[in-house]
């Protein structure tokens, strides 16, 4: 009996390892830490915030047309800056219940790093962020930051990285990339590239290579004559950011291999960004030429294998969240406000479409 129960003993010991070993496995494969993902945390709502924000987007005016100066905003409460309704209603970034549920969405979707658009010290969410790195360890997820155009010099991009280091750096959620954490740059082409060189080249003395500030950087390739950018900025790496093949000569998926061969020839990182669709024409009203249709997932699956063709270091997606362009695959609702019927995901098709679509693509990848 004693060895009968010893050896029932050791088999049960052994079944608990390997079912632990099996859950630890299950949770660090479950997401693709080459697929970044372009969030948003700036919406909000009057339950959570005492108001709304970006919900009530404003027209967006264009030059001296005059039906676009002052052509008012959207309520923000059935009324909104967007041509998708989210499934979730008009949220706040702010809170945490929100914030868990989108963690879990996206590990759904096989999203390996959310990379978080970044205003500063300014930044809607900022005081949020902390819960936004504590969910992304619980559900395996990291965090990666998406620079946005507020800074004018390098100087004050260098605070804007330190306000970042000094609040995160140490977290287990800080997205490393071989060492050093990822910063994808929004507009970078506005500081000119020999300011850039300034603080990206490890032989000036204002580098900040080999510094808490060190990172890979990657910047927004948009004309064809971007390479010139590239060649004298010092940066590590190259992203397209736009979901609309029409928008930027970089952002059709045709240009890719150019830019792709151009990566590899420079021992640049690459990026291309993918995206399910584009429309923005609740905000621009006059924006209409570069509106792709998602053709019920077509259009996303096309930019995905584009992508994966190039064989490229991550694959960029735009977006989780970017609502008022309508590159968003967070789950949408058919919903009509007055006049207005919001456009869906599809007669035949659930709300949460995009992101078993973006699984699907996520582990053809592997295949």
């Amino acid at each position: 009996m004693r060895r009968n129960g010893k050896i029932a003993l050791l088999v049960f010991s052994f079944i608990l390892v390997v079912t632990s070993c099996l859950t630890e496995e299950n949770n660090s494969t479950r997401v693709n830490d080459s697929i970044h993902a372009f969030y948003y945390t700036w919406f909000g709502n009057p339950e959570f915030d005492g108001s709304y924000s970006h919900w009530n987007h404003k027209i967006v005016p264009h030059g001296p047309d005059p039906r676009w100066i002052d052509a008012g905003a959207y309520s923000g409460i059935e009324d909104i800056g967007a041509n998708y309704y989210p499934e979730l209603g008009t949220y706040s970034s702010n809170d945490p219940t929100l914030i868990r549920k989108h963690m879990e969405m996206m590990q759904t979707a096989g999203i390996g790093v959310v990379v978080i658009s970044w205003w500063g010290a300014n930044d809607y969410a900022r005081n949020s962020l902390p819960v936004y790195f504590d969910l992304a360890s619980e559900y395996g997820l990291k965090i990666a930051f998406h620079i946005e155009p507020i800074f004018q010099t390098t100087a004050q991009f260098k605070s804007l990285l330190t306000l970042i280091v000094d609040q995160f750096g140490q977290h287990p959620a800080y997205y490393q990339y071989q060492g050093k954490p990822i910063y994808y740059v929004y507009d970078s082409y506005k500081v000119p590239a020999q300011d850039w060189k300034k603080i990206l080249d490890p032989d000036e003395a204002t580098s900040i290579r080999n510094t808490q500030l060190d990172g890979h950087f990657i910047g927004i390739w948009t004309l064809r004559t971007s390479r010139d950018f590239f060649l004298n900025s010092g940066f590590d790496g190259i992203y397209t950011y736009y979901a609309s093949e029409k928008y930027m000569w970089a952002s059709n998926p045709n240009n890719w291999p150019e830019i792709a061969e151009f990566a590899k020839d420079n021992n640049l990182l690459f990026s291309p960004s993918v995206g399910p669709g584009y429309i923005d024409t609740r905000i621009r009203p006059w924006n209409v030429g570069v509106t792709i249709e998602r053709d019920q997932g077509a259009y996303y699956e096309q930019m995905f294998e584009a992508a994966r063709e190039v064989n490229p270091t991550f694959i960029s997606i735009t977006s989780f969240n970017e609502w008022h362009e309508g590159t968003q695959i967070e789950p949408a609702i058919p919903k009509s406000t007055g006049d207005y019927n919001y456009e869906d995901y599809g007669k035949e098709t659930d709300p949460w479409y995009y992101l078993h679509l973006t699984k699907k693509l996520i582990d053809s990848l592997k295949r």
